[in-house]
């Protein structure tokens, strides 16, 4: 009996050996990807989301729809609304004040709802430079083709790559444009929209989604809730084509002041004082505060008592130049 005990542990450990260790492990353990919702590394989130609910449960049409959500949940800042549910095969086309663009490193981050970490519901991530043509970023799931998921079951982060809902709530699955630079149909320094689809994890070949290479992909199954499926939270962006992208962008020539700034703020250019125009003040999150256009003088000075406390980008156009910099507003 002992030893036939220990042969299952040993198989258990190479079996573990063989499908856990290849891709980056939960949030917290050395080695991860996640990227927790406070790091500086966002510079914005998505401004808008259009959602194509799902069934509770592919298959049984009586059970209606996935319903929890709406469709504005999936913007902002993430974990500061509440989620909008796709349901089985759901689908949520998300968009940005901003095109995101590839750099180096990872370049946006998906969040999802888990409360764990083992919990982990999946979905593809496609991105569009038109929102017509999209590419789906190469997902990959390591299992045992004898291996089952029920409807609260567990999965580890180890067996799962390029697909969104890895890690747990506060923490994003991220994405860089680079794997697919040789993709046809999009423009990886333009990315105007990014598409989830929730992934069925029935095992059932007809039904169940798959990876890039054919395997079937595995996730909770079957969730017959209202708030069944892809939980979407939010996407954060980590390069775009922004106003605090510092592509083309001339940030010396602008003082500031006060800083923090409280009822006034106050913009100084040096050089001419013509042919300031296009003045916009935008959020952290990207959002669009104010606009204001053609301005004649070199001292420039808004009224910023309706912004809340926090950081705020300003962008200027000065003929064929972009000027941009940063203010705070303390209430």
């Amino acid at each position: 009996m002992y030893f036939t005990k220990s042969i299952f542990v040993i198989f258990l450990l190479l079996s573990a050996g063989r499908l856990g260790a290849q891709f980056h492990p939960p949030a917290g353990v050395p080695g991860t990807s996640a990227i927790h919702v406070d790091s500086s590394a966002f510079i914005a989130w998505a401004t808008n989301c259009v959602v194509e609910r799902g069934l509770q449960q592919i298959g049984v049409d009586s059970l209606g729809f996935a319903n929890v959500g709406i469709d504005e949940y999936g913007t902002g800042k993430a974990m500061e609304n509440p989620v909008v549910s796709l349901g089985d095969g759901g689908i949520a086309t998300l968009m940005f004040q901003y095109p995101i663009k590839d750099e180096v490193g990872w370049d946006f981050a998906v969040f999802e709802n888990s409360f764990d970490g083992l919990f982990l519901e999946l979905a593809f991530v496609e991105v569009s430079s038109d929102g017509e043509n999209f590419v789906r970023f190469p997902a990959t799931f390591l299992s045992d083709s004898n291996w089952t998921i029920g409807s609260f079951d567990y999965l580890d982060a180890h067996l799962l790559n390029n697909l969104a809902g890895k890690y747990a709530g506060g923490f994003g699955t991220p994405f860089d444009l680079q794997e697919l630079v040789d993709s046809a149909g999009i423009d990886i320094q333009s990315i105007t929209h990014v598409r989830l689809i929730d992934v069925i994890g029935i095992a059932q070949s007809d039904m169940c989604s798959r990876d890039h290479t054919g395997a079937p992909i595995l996730d909770p199954f079957p969730t017959p809730w209202p708030s069944g499926g892809f939980d979407l939270d939010a996407i954060g962006v980590i390069h775009h084509q922004g106003p605090n992208s510092l592509d083309n962008i001339i940030t010396k020539e602008i003082k500031v002041f006060p800083q923090p700034a409280i009822s006034e703020v106050n913009f100084y250019i040096e050089g001419n004082n013509e042919n300031i125009s296009d003045v916009e003040v935008f959020s952290s999150s990207g959002q669009l505060m104010m606009k204001f256009q053609r301005v004649l003088l070199n001292k420039l000075s808004f009224d910023i008592s309706s912004l809340e406390s926090g950081i705020y980008f300003i962008r200027m156009k000065k003929g064929d130049d972009i000027y941009s910099s940063k203010f705070s507003v303390l209430r």
